[in-house]
């Protein structure tokens, strides 16, 4: 049986991401990081909302495509260099999945929906947009954040708790404060959000 358009861009979005140089290492395993990461998006967007459109699907596999082409030390280490060097990737990320989506032949109706997305347009104020943001802080508190908390000061941690949940729905919340954190971790969370 051949595959349907929306397998085949998963597929494109995979096979760009495993080309990835970085690693990251889970149970003595290297896996390219990117795609490792929009695997982690894929199955925590389907854990959190089971009926997501295929647009939020896809916007979700491709949130960081090709992240590593673009370093974060071509941009000033400062907040202004972070927010260009963000904004600079948000474009990357859409522009390659836009000509990926028409290669398999979505329309660009499907396509400027899907890139909308990517470039976190109408957070707050569109629902997918929303729900591919709490699925992006989803993914960084179960994966990422014990060792995150390990390297950096409390106050630190405890601000960064802040602003994400600050970004987050009420729905976010619900699911973040269900994720198996470890006891340390757990009272920073409620420090940060009390």
């Amino acid at each position: 049986m051949k595959p349907t358009r929306f397998e085949t861009a998963i597929a494109l979005i995979d096979k760009k991401n495993s080309e990835d140089i970085n690693t990251y290492q889970v149970s003595g395993i290297d896996y390219p990081k990117e795609l490792l990461y929009s695997q982690r998006m894929t199955r925590k967007l389907l854990q959190f909302k089971p009926d997501a459109s295929k647009a939020l699907q896809i916007a979700a596999r491709a949130q960081h495509i090709c992240r590593w082409k673009i370093a974060r030390n071509e941009y000033p280490m400062d907040r202004v260099g972070y927010l260009k060097w963000r904004e600079t990737l948000k474009r990357m990320h859409a522009d390659l999945t836009v000509e990926i989506l028409g290669q398999v032949g979505f329309d660009s109706q499907f396509s400027d929906r899907v890139s909308l997305l990517i470039n976190k347009k109408l957070i707050k104020k569109n629902e997918e947009s929303q729900i591919l943001e709490d699925t992006i802080c989803l993914v960084f508190l179960d994966y990422y954040f014990e060792e995150f908390a390990a390297k950096h000061d409390d106050d630190k941690v405890i601000d960064i708790l802040k602003k994400t949940w600050v970004k987050m729905s009420e729905n976010g919340h619900a699911a973040a404060l269900k994720l198996p954190f470890s006891d340390k971790s757990l009272a920073l969370v409620k420090k940060a959000i009390s």
